[in-house]
């Protein structure tokens, strides 16, 4: 097997992270007025001001958790090599 820095179980959680992050974007968006001079309130919904922005910290929290996660299958034991 290759030296990775990072393990399956790393990778799968920066994968999810990175899943969460681009859903809570996506939730954020939208809202617009369809013409430049209409006032949509459907920008201040709990939907996109609360909810969303949870989940996209709850994203970035969880890269950074992938990241300092240390690997269960690298030896930490160089000698061994």
């Amino acid at each position: 097997m290759k030296d990775f820095a990072f393990g399956k179980e790393n990778f799968t959680l920066i994968a999810i992270a990175v899943a969460l992050i681009i859903l809570g974007f996506a939730l954020m968006s939208g809202g617009g007025a369809k013409d430049d001079v209409s006032f949509n309130p459907a920008i201040f919904s709990s939907l996109r001001i609360v909810v969303a922005p949870i989940i996209t910290i709850i994203g970035f929290a969880l890269v950074v958790v992938g990241i300092v996660k240390k690997p269960k299958d690298i030896e930490t034991d160089v000698a061994a090599k």
